[in-house]
């Protein structure tokens, strides 16, 4: 009769295969190199946080370090917030924010289906997504999250055009549409084949 795959296994893995197998725990530093990466950006996101409060209530200071962040270099001198400033400000805050999302879907996501289970069924803190992530579905939503964080970037672009040439705002825009393409591409080979282990199914 044969075995039931579900059936956990009890002897142990012959030494060779066991290397092999346990190599997967050299990603581990790389995880954790990105949880250290996280936490500069939740201390850069406070630092900016910061300056804007600051700016709002008048502080030229601030308002010049945000300037300096964001690369706006208007005609005249800025001395006080404007709505383009504090527009460029919040979408460099919203970058942020979905690079670390994106930070947060490799980490969690990564360590999950490529080193070891983080045993979360049951806890009400698990997130919705990563019931069902697996390589195939942890490849589209970060190809959808770097087009997210395209978007915003060509935005701020937009917004800040006058400090661009022609060429830099063309080459964002064609670099964006190669990341749509290219998410399309991947999201339309998994459909396939999705589509395809479920007929042999």
């Amino acid at each position: 009769m044969p075995s039931n795959p579900q059936t956990p296994r009890t002897s142990p893995l012959r030494p060779l295969p066991a290397i092999i197998f346990a190599s997967r725990w050299l990603q581990l530093p790389l995880y954790l190199g990105l949880i250290v990466a996280q936490a500069v950006y939740v201390v850069h996101f406070l630092v900016e946080l910061t300056h804007l409060v600051q700016a709002a209530f008048g502080s030229q200071y601030a308002l010049d370090a945000l300037i300096a962040s964001i690369g706006y270099r208007p005609e005249a001198p800025v001395t006080s917030l404007n709505e383009t400033v504090i527009m460029l400000v919040v979408l460099a805050l919203i970058d942020v924010v979905m690079i670390s999302n994106l930070l947060i879907m490799v980490i969690v996501g990564g360590y999950e289906t490529f080193v070891s289970r983080l045993d979360l069924q049951g806890h009400p803190d698990q997130p919705e997504w990563l019931s069902h992530v697996n390589a195939s579905v942890l490849k589209v939503k970060l190809g959808l999250s770097i087009i997210g964080i395209s978007s915003i970037h060509l935005l701020k672009t937009f917004i800040n055009a006058d400090n661009y040439t022609d060429r830099v705002l063309i080459a964002q825009t064609a670099i964006h549409i190669a990341f749509l393409l290219s998410a399309m591409a991947i999201a339309f080979t998994e459909k396939l084949m999705t589509s395809a282990d479920r007929e042999r199914h």
